[in-house]
C-alpha cells in the first residue's frame, strides 16, 4: 500500500511547507491561488505534486485532491500540522491490521477528541467529534461509492463548517466502515480559522442550517438543545444558551441548504 498526504492551502509561498510540516511521504498539494498550474519534484525519495487552481472553497480543494490522487491510502492535511516521525508506518500498519476499514480516524496529539485505547468501529455520535486532520481513507472505497465532500459546506462556502460530519455520515450511508485508531499522527497549530469568527449570531444560524441538512429536523432539534446547554460557557457574553437555541432554530427554519 502507498500513502499520500492530501494537503489543502491558499496562496502557497515557497515549497518548504513539506519540511515545516515534517512530511516524509508522497504529497499532493492543492493551492487555491487564483490561477491554474502544475509542478512536481522529488525529494528524499518522496514525490511532491502541486496543483495550483483558480478556485476557492476547502471542500472543493479536498475533492480535487481525492480525484487527482493515485494512492491506496489518503490522509487529509491542512497547512498548520506537524507530523510525528513514524506517522506513515503507523497509518499503513493500522490499515493492514484492520483490513475491513474503509475510513480511519487517527489521534492528534494536542487535539484529542475521541478516547479509546484500541481500534474501535465508530458510531454516528462519535463522528460529531472528528476533525478533518484526523481523517484517512482507502481512496478506492470513496471512488467506487461516489463519496466526496459536500461543496455547499465548509470554509469559503458561506454556510459554516461541519463538512467533516456530512462527509462521514455519507460514508456510513454508503456502508463504509469507519474506525478510530489511538495512534498520534501529528499536532495542529490551529492558529487562525478561515471561517470561525467567534460564537456570534451567524455562527448559530449556520449551525441550524447545517445540522438540519445533515441530520434531518427532529434529530437536529434535539441536538440544538444539547449543544446550546453543553457549550454555553464558550459563547460570547451577550449570547445566553436560550438565545443560542433560538438562533439555531432560526437557521433550521431558514433551511438554506434544504432538507436531508
Amino acid at each position: 500500500m502507498r500513502l499520500e498526504i492530501l494537503l489543502s492551502c491558499m496562496n502557497l509561498r515557497g515549497e518548504d511547507i513539506v519540511e515545516k510540516s515534517c512530511i516524509k511521504s508522497d504529497t499532493l498539494i492543492v493551492d487555491q491561488c487564483g490561477h491554474d498550474g502544475y509542478r512536481e519534484y522529488e525529494k528524499d525519495g518522496r514525490k511532491i505534486r502541486i496543483y495550483s487552481v483558480n478556485d476557492t472553497g476547502l471542500t472543493k480543494s479536498r475533492n480535487y485532491a481525492i480525484k487527482k490522487s493515485t494512492a491506496d491510502i489518503c490522509l487529509l492535511c491542512d497547512d498548520d500540522e506537524v507530523f510525528v516521525d513514524n506517522y506513515e508506518e503507523g497509518i499503513l500498519t493500522a490499515y493492514k491490521d484492520v483490513p475491513e476499514a474503509d475510513v480511519m480516524i487517527f489521534d492528534i496529539g494536542n487535539q484529542k477528541t475521541i478516547h479509546r485505547d484500541k481500534p474501535t468501529k465508530l458510531g454516528y455520535f462519535d463522528l460529531m467529534h472528528v476533525a478533518s486532520w484526523q481523517i484517512s481513507f482507502r481512496r478506492k472505497s470513496l471512488i467506487e461509492n461516489d463519496v466526496y465532500f459536500d461543496e455547499r459546506m465548509g470554509a469559503g462556502s458561506g454556510n459554516g463548517a461541519e463538512e467533516e460530519l456530512k462527509f462521514l455520515t455519507d460514508c456510513r450511508k454508503k456502508g463504509l466502515a469507519i474506525y478510530f485508531v489511538p495512534f498520534v499522527i501529528a499536532d495542529v497549530a490551529q492558529t487562525k480559522s478561515t471561517w470561525f469568527k467567534g460564537y456570534d449570531e451567524q455562527f448559530f444560524i449556520n449551525r441550524g442550517n447545517t445540522t438540519r441538512y445533515i441530520m434531518g429536523y427532529v434529530p437536529a432539534l434535539l441536538y440544538a438543545v444539547y449543544y446550546s446547554v453543553r457549550k454555553r460557557h464558550q459563547f460570547n457574553r451577550d449570547i445566553s444558551w436560550f438565545k443560542a437555541f433560538r438562533l439555531i432554530l432560526k437557521g433550521m427554519h431558514e433551511n438554506r441548504l434544504g432538507k436531508n
